[in-house]
């Protein structure tokens, strides 16, 4: 495949973001998409066409409020019936902070979130280890990399009973770990994971907001030049043009 038609698929590629009643980061995942070279397409909850889209980001936010328990409303929106079927199809889906906890809700992924050991908010420039780099969003990345994304939770903490715990780790599903500290209190310091098939990914740490140097964590080449979260979407859309 040629550059200029590598280029040309990029673009083509379609990323659908679904903004759910206190969804907050929605429009910077669609500048995270179209930075990366693709075209964001804007979700709503209640709609249950996903628009022929190629993949899909649950960002983050506080989906109707976190009650019940963060994620577990957005669970039943029209659109999760669709996204649902079109990921164990094989479909990309990220869900990032509040995503991630609507894809446990979802049993797209396993465990649960709770609230961070410390019971505080927490926000922070967080160090995370790329675990697998092998999935649909993580490609563009190293393994053992170290990458630094901003965190902002208050129901962080990842936890599962050890049997699953003990899965993930001999699957090769964690695909983050945090490194330095464990912000949260979860399970085996891990930030992230990924089912099986490698096409869906959730994780706590925010990658859409280190994208664009100026307006990200600390850096190599000085203050706000971090760009490590670009890696993300510039994955997705390499696995779109070789899948």
């Amino acid at each position: 495949m040629s550059a200029e038609t590598l280029d040309t698929t990029l673009a083509e590629a379609r990323i659908g973001v679904i903004t759910f009643p206190g969804t907050l980061d929605d429009r910077d995942a669609a500048r995270a998409v179209r930075l990366a070279g693709g075209e964001p397409v804007s979700l709503f909850h209640a709609d249950g066409d996903l628009q022929g889209v190629d993949a899909v980001v649950l960002p983050g936010g506080f989906s109707y409020g976190d009650y019940l328990r963060a994620g577990a409303i957005s669970r039943f929106a029209p659109a999760m019936d669709a996204l649902v079927d079109a990921a164990k199809g094989g479909m990309p889906v990220l869900g990032i902070c509040n995503g991630f906890q609507v894809l446990t809700e979802a049993h797209l992924l396993p465990g649960s979130m709770i609230k961070n050991e410390h019971l505080h908010f927490i926000c922070r420039e967080q160090v995370l280890s790329v675990e697998n780099a092998g999935t649909a969003w993580t490609n563009r990345y190293e393994q053992g990399q170290h990458i630094t994304i901003p965190l902002k939770n208050q129901d962080g903490q990842f936890v599962a009973d050890e049997h699953t715990l003990d899965e993930l780790e001999g699957e090769g599903r964690v695909a983050f770990r945090y490194v330095g500290w464990n912000p949260n209190g979860s399970r085996r310091d891990i930030a992230g994971i990924t089912n099986a098939a490698g096409n869906v990914v959730g994780l706590m740490p925010h990658p859409e907001h280190a994208v664009e140097a100026g307006f990200g964590p600390d850096g190599p080449e000085g203050p706000r030049s971090g760009t490590d979260g670009l890696g993300f979407f510039t994955s997705v859309l390499a696995s779109l043009v070789h899948s």
